[in-house]
């Protein structure tokens, strides 16, 4: 395999009902700074039916190339059509590094064409860097329980190709007068070579917003003590108008449901406030919050790793500090007539 035919940087643009998903305009983000690094165009690369219009936006947000392959075939996410698609485009093309949404549409295809190509893949990245020497992109991920971080390489084969979990990346600020170059092709598959059928679409109108859009979080640590205690992380989130989140030992001791742990094997958060309260900071953790705009540490070990990520901390007990936030707070609201604002 001769490695200098493979250049470029490449987004898979992940769309739903002609709506792209928020992890692909982060991973524009990313890969604009990955592609700069390396001198080279960074693309995205787009399918589905009737989604042409989308391509100005994912020029918007950073992208230098945009390849297309726009056929009612590709209305509805199926392994098999979507493959051939990017396999297709990345045989004919050859981009170095390709990068997936670890959505569960992301992470399916993008092992399906791991495997296909026979190249490497590195799955739940939540960092991303690239050695320009060498051209080898750097992708880490928590390993061992979260106790270490894992920068794994794919020396020997390309494309380089990594899923990254949502909210880790930043999206760039879209800029409409940007200008790109549209790549359009066709993939020879007809519907009654499909395996498979979509027959319906059902969306669960029941199901309850993720944690990982909440505004404002409280999120609480074994350091609160006990489930007695952990009532106060409750308290104040109700008093503030917060959701309430945990670590994975609190999920772990059964004081919260799995889908209220925020982490690597949890959610990951960008709230605007976030307090950490109870919480020493292991990287399993803070992988999955460590991008919320303020961060508010409450622990009564000063040397702990929370604080190294944290805007504001407050070294102290928390069974002793969280009543007073949740007195002020009370107090704040009966002034302000029974709402506290977060603009």
């Amino acid at each position: 395999m001769n490695f200098d035919d493979y250049r470029g940087v490449w987004v898979f643009i992940e769309q739903n009902a002609s709506k792209i998903e928020g992890v692909s305009l982060e991973l524009l983000g990313a890969g604009r700074k990955l592609a700069d690094k390396l001198q080279v165009p960074l693309a995205g690369f787009l399918l589905g039916h009737e989604i042409k219009p989308l391509v100005n936006q994912v020029i918007a947000y950073g992208a230098d190339e945009v390849y297309v392959i726009d056929q009612p075939i590709l209305k509805h996410y199926r392994t098999e059509s979507y493959m051939q698609g990017v396999m297709l485009l990345a045989q004919k093309y050859k981009p170095e590094i390709i990068l997936y949404g670890a959505t569960p549409n992301g992470k399916d295809l993008a092992s399906a064409v791991a495997t296909d190509l026979s190249t490497g893949l590195t799955a739940d990245t939540t960092m991303l860097d690239v050695d320009a020497t060498n051209r080898l992109l750097e992708a880490s991920r928590p390993a061992f329980g979260g106790n270490i971080m894992a920068t794994i390489l794919c020396k020997k084969h390309r494309p380089q190709m990594a899923t990254v979990r949502p909210k880790v990346m930043k999206a760039l600020e879209p800029d409409s007068a940007r200008h790109g170059k549209i790549i359009e092709e066709k993939i020879d598959l007809k519907e009654e070579d499909m395996r498979t059928k979509v027959l319906k679409i059902v969306n669960d109108v029941t199901k309850k917003a993720s944690l990982a859009e909440a505004h404002v979080i409280v999120c609480g640590g074994k350091g609160m003590g006990d489930l007695q205690n952990f009532q106060l992380i409750h308290e104040l989130a109700e008093t503030i108008g917060a959701s309430v989140g945990g670590t994975r030992d609190v999920v772990e001791a059964g004081w919260l449901p799995h889908e209220q742990q925020v982490g690597q094997t949890g959610e990951t958060v960008t709230p605007k406030i976030y307090f950490a309260i109870g919480i020493s900071g292991a990287i399993q953790h803070v992988v999955g919050m460590k991008n919320s705009e303020f961060i508010i540490a409450i622990n009564k070990d000063p040397n702990a790793p929370i604080f190294d990520v944290a805007t504001y901390g407050i070294v102290g007990d928390a069974l002793e500090i969280v009543p007073k936030l949740i007195e002020h707070f009370k107090q704040l609201k009966t002034e302000k007539g029974g709402e506290i604002s977060y603009a």
